[in-house]
């Protein structure tokens, strides 16, 4: 993603993938509310089956892929309070970096890194149910004072898109962004990379997805025929990356089409019997760990897989993913703004640990 915040978009022929979405587009009825988006287990759950079939003295191997970013270091104490209860908060990212093996992907001609897939997974006191809250690349934030990568710190901005955070300062700035934006104190921080993705799905044997209608979409490669289609690795990001070649071309859009993919791999992996192939357990946990950066207190196998464990009783049937409500902004509306009250009503919930009230999941921009 390249760095935007007030500059308006080009028109859609010629935005890459870093760019918003056409004032028409932004029309149609949208999914209020998605029950996918399960990629933050889906990891953990490899990971567990890892440590429990038999794999234990590849440990060393598994627990070296992960790497760690200090988050609380970074941040320092001024951060929200945490929750009341023993419920936590997660911040999940989807890295789509250019960077390394990912710049042969379908793509990679866009230089820099991005987040185009945000989620705060919320999982409340017992950790039977868990709710994960899908945060619009194209928001407009106010990004607080950060360090730069480079050294110094970047004062306060308004107006500043989401997604150009994570590309310009790093994961430690977009957890203190989404910190102050709701007032949600983040546990733990868990980035995804893109072609540590698609080893993943690979590794799975392929995943297959019914799609609605026909894309063909040439800035992401995707070039599918209507009905189930077995998508491999590579497919599978032009799938969950693809605006343009689907429905109304918004980017509100495609948060449904990530989430009915993260579905369809939790099901695959579900299908699988990864226990009674510890080898082929091994090569999907191989794939997971190289594909994770964790906060720090995370970064180990074993801190993994007992964060797992405490999550065993969240059943996949009483999780629910919704995106934050968002309006389409009126001096740009190429971009979305947080719809109020319902976005503070959602962040009041989580906050407290409480129900999220059912116009707290409305949001007026909906894509298609």
């Amino acid at each position: 993603m390249t760095d935007q915040n007030t500059a308006p978009s080009a028109p859609a022929s010629s935005r890459g993938e870093a760019g918003g979405s056409r004032r028409g587009s932004r029309r149609g009825n949208g999914r209020r509310r998605r029950r996918t988006g399960r990629i933050v287990l889906l990891v953990l759950l490899v990971l567990v089956l890892a440590a429990g079939g038999g794999l234990y003295w590849m440990y060393s191997s598994l627990d070296s892929n992960i790497k760690g970013v200090d988050i609380d270091k970074a941040l320092g104490d001024n951060r929200p309070q945490k929750l009341p209860t023993t419920g936590q908060n997660l911040l999940v990212l989807g890295s789509d970096s250019r960077a390394g093996a990912n710049g042969d992907l379908a793509g990679g001609t866009v230089g820099g890194a991005r987040s185009d897939t945000a989620l705060v997974v919320h999982i409340p006191e017992g950790r039977t149910q868990a709710v994960a809250v899908s945060i619009p690349r194209d928001t407009l934030v106010t990004r607080p004072e950060c360090e730069r990568t480079g050294g110094g710190t970047a004062p306060t901005a308004q107006r500043v898109m989401f997604n150009s955070v994570y590309a310009q300062y790093g994961p430690a700035c977009v957890v203190k962004t989404v910190e102050e934006m709701s007032g949600v104190r983040l546990d733990h921080y868990l980035e995804i990379d893109f072609a540590g993705f698609k080893d993943l799905v690979d590794a799975i044997g392929g995943v297959t997805v019914d799609v609605k209608e026909p894309i063909k979409d040439g800035a992401s490669g995707l070039d599918l025929e209507a009905g189930p289609q077995k998508l491999d690795g590579t497919q599978s990001l032009a799938y969950v990356r693809t605006r343009h070649g689907v429905g109304d071309g918004s980017d509100l859009g495609r948060i449904g089409l990530q989430q009915q993919f993260l579905m369809a791999l939790l099901s695959e992996v579900k299908r699988q019997d990864l226990l009674g192939s510890p080898a082929k357990a091994y090569k999907i946990a191989g794939s997971a760990t190289k594909a994770l950066t964790t906060d720090s207190q995370l970064a180990s196998l074993r801190s993994l897989s007992e964060f797992a464990q405490s999550m065993n009783g969240v059943d996949p049937q009483n999780m629910e993913t919704i995106m934050l409500p968002v309006a389409y902004d009126k001096k740009d509306p190429n971009r979305v703004v947080a719809a109020e009250p319902n976005a503070s009503r959602l962040w009041k919930a989580i906050r407290e640990d409480g129900d999220i009230p059912a116009s707290a999941k409305k949001s007026p921009a909906t894509g298609g």
